[in-house]
């Protein structure tokens, strides 16, 4: 019951913020929404005991992909300099309610670990071995077309983004 529970606020915190990345203006807040959003796709994917794949989301997404999108709204200048002063009067007590959030869904986690008899997943599920497993036997052909598809389109794009000699 507390892991269906968690998982559907999850998820509507996932729905919330994706809908948040879509519709505001600011570029640098749609970027915070959006690593919000990995966060909680990764607390999604732990819940489910797919520490690899969630540890993933984290590492790749809202690590690595965020610096770039962040790095180029910034060399673009896109962010908007000038703040209202109404919202830094909701910061303070925003931040406190996400770390009561984050500290309730660890501690909820926890317990949820110490009730015996409660269903766990097998412990091999999302760990590196089995997604190596997978990737190289049943997915290997749908991986390497991956990869085809993936070296094309980056020497289209050199291709596209060269200058033309006349």
């Amino acid at each position: 019951m507390g892991e269906r529970l968690l998982f559907f606020v999850l998820a509507i915190v996932a729905i919330l913020s994706a809908g948040g990345v879509v519709f505001s203006r600011n570029p640098v807040r749609s970027a915070l929404l959006l690593v919000l959003n990995f966060f909680t796709l990764a607390l999604i994917y732990f819940t489910l005991s797919a520490q690899f794949i969630g540890a993933l989301q984290v590492i790749v997404y809202a690590g690595a992909i965020m610096v770039l999108f962040l790095f180029v709204i910034m060399l673009l200048n896109l962010g908007s300099p000038d703040a209202m002063p109404s919202e830094r009067d909701l910061k303070r007590p925003l931040a406190y309610l996400i770390g009561f959030g984050i500290l309730a869904t660890l501690v909820a986690q926890s317990l949820a670990l110490m009730i015996p008899g409660a269903p766990q997943a097998s412990p091999d599920v999302g760990t590196a071995r089995v997604i190596g497993l997978a990737l190289f036997t049943q997915w290997a052909y749908p991986l390497l077309l991956m990869g085809a598809l993936l070296t094309v389109g980056v020497i289209g794009s050199i291709l596209l983004a060269r200058r033309r000699v006349s």
